[in-house]
């Protein structure tokens, strides 16, 4: 664990709050409105921002973009106080009361960091440009769960390979009849149980590579390996890239890549928390706003407690001396 010592009384923020998706601003709303100080340092590229409209977020009938949300959540944290900061911070240590946190030509000492970092998923062989204007038509979507709704009776495609392609589309397959499974890079290389389970479902397979080439008004072109093939959606199942840096900094327990936590989001070094989809569960905003609010009401009643350890210890100190 990395160690650095601070010449410091107090640490200036009770919290640093690293990452401003659903789950790192659910916890700044909370920890200002417990009169806690709070900075979140965020890079802008929350996951949730892509989203073109989720239907899933209670209290939104009609749906709401990912980018309209967050930027909602924001403005409803700094009402409260919380001090963000666009960047990427860098840098974290251990020091002395707390935690030090480096960004840019910025720093924070704070007694507690959450860590919201989130994932990111990886994308299929395409233009950016292209990729972007399809995800905002619904043409690429990456959370089944979030919008299988909308892809009803469609013709949909997945791009992955191995179990996780298979479960993806198997999973997609109670929302339609028609679902092709493509390889992204050579042949399909399945087990007999995911082919016997294909063959169950109904679901085609189709060899890549394979890229996306065009998108229409109503549909995508993907070229495979066996020709074009034309979706009203496609799902790129391919995994995702875990923003674990900084819990690896300081020595946070790591499994598969997200950061471990107990039943109170507090991670395995003491002080230092994490939220959101960066921690093993259920890739949902709903999920990851819940766990947002369970870390802020743990770091508040984890300061409290320190407080009052601390009191007593003083209180105890001056009983001593006057003893003496």
């Amino acid at each position: 664990m990395s160690k650095r010592s601070a010449a410091m009384t107090e640490p200036i923020f009770d919290c640093l709050i690293v990452g401003g998706g659903p789950a790192g601003l659910t916890a700044a709303i909370y920890l200002t409105r417990f009169h806690l100080t709070a900075k979140l340092v965020d890079a802008g590229k929350s996951r949730a921002g892509w989203i073109p409209c989720t239907h899933n977020h209670a209290g939104y009938p009609d749906g709401i973009s990912g980018k309209e949300l967050i930027a909602r959540m924001k403005e409803q944290a700094q009402k409260y106080g919380t001090s963000i900061v666009t960047s990427r911070v860098s840098r974290l240590d251990v020091v002395e009361g707390g935690f030090k946190a480096e960004w840019g030509e910025g720093s924070v000492v704070a007694r507690k960091v959450l860590i919201a970092t989130g994932v990111t998923n990886r994308r299929p062989l395409m233009d950016e440009e292209l990729h972007d204007e399809a995800l905002a038509r619904g043409l690429i979507r990456y959370c089944p769960i979030c919008d299988g709704y909308e892809v009803t009776d469609k013709i949909v495609g997945v791009i992955g390979d191995g179990s996780h392609g298979v479960a993806e589309a198997i999973f997609l397959r109670g929302f339609t009849e028609d679902i092709t499974l493509i390889a992204p890079h050579t042949a399909h290389d399945l087990s007999a149980e995911d082919q016997a389970r294909l063959k169950e479902f109904g679901i085609r397979t189709v060899d890549g590579p394979c890229s996306a080439v065009a998108a229409h008004e109503d549909c995508i072109v993907v070229d495979t390996a066996d020709g074009h093939y034309t979706f009203d959606s496609v799902y790129p199942a391919l995994g995702s890239d875990m923003h674990n840096e900084l819990a690896d900094q300081v020595g946070a327990k790591l499994k598969d890549g997200n950061i471990v936590v107990d039943s109170h989001q507090r991670t395995s070094v003491p002080g230092l928390y994490a939220a959101g989809d960066i921690v093993l569960g259920l890739d949902q905003i709903s999920h990851a706003m819940g766990e947002g609010g369970v870390a802020a009401v743990t770091i508040r009643n984890d300061l409290a407690l320190e407080r009052q350890l601390k009191r007593e210890k003083l209180s105890g100190s001056v009983r001593a001396k006057g003893g003496a």
